[in-house]
């Protein structure tokens, strides 16, 4: 399963050298976080995540034939780095006293 996940996502992105997968159990079932290079995370998600969709309909009938579950979640930087330093800050709340 993991060379499989492995394979699609290089294929899918610009950057397959950026792709790393990690690998825990959680819930009683097995938790895949894959990661990406920033500015590949959309065509890994895909137009409405149907390209995730279809990546955890792959891996789920590949661990349903092995007798495991499993989860995969698309690991995204660009959700961490707006807390960074440096980060542009957050939009301001509209003025209320007009």
């Amino acid at each position: 399963m993991e060379q499989l996940l492995t394979y699609l996502a290089r294929a899918l992105v610009d950057q397959p050298d950026q792709v790393s997968l990690r690998i825990s159990d959680a819930e009683g079932a097995r938790l895949f976080e894959l990661k990406v290079a920033p500015e590949d995370v959309g065509k890994v998600i895909g137009r409405d995540g149907r390209t995730v969709n279809a990546l955890r309909t792959l891996l789920n009938a590949a661990a349903q034939k092995a007798g495991q579950k499993v989860r995969l979640e698309i690991l995204d930087d660009r959700r961490n780095a707006a807390g960074a330093p440096g980060a542009a800050p957050p939009p301001a709340a509209p003025d209320a006293s007009r």
